[in-house]
């Protein structure tokens, strides 16, 4: 399987590694502005009532 994609990812030029590595950029930010949100609101829920 891994051959296989790695073999797809060579024939394909550089367009081949950019597409990965961007969906995994992408993802990973994501899940950082989701945790940042999450710890966020979380702390100004808490400290609102005064």
């Amino acid at each position: 399987m891994m051959t296989n994609c790695l073999a797809l990812m060579g024939n394909m030029s550089w367009l081949g590694w950019l597409i990965p590595l961007a969906i995994l950029s992408l993802l990973g930010l994501g899940t950082a502005a989701l945790l940042k949100y999450l710890f966020t609101s979380a702390k100004s829920a808490t400290g609102a009532s005064s």
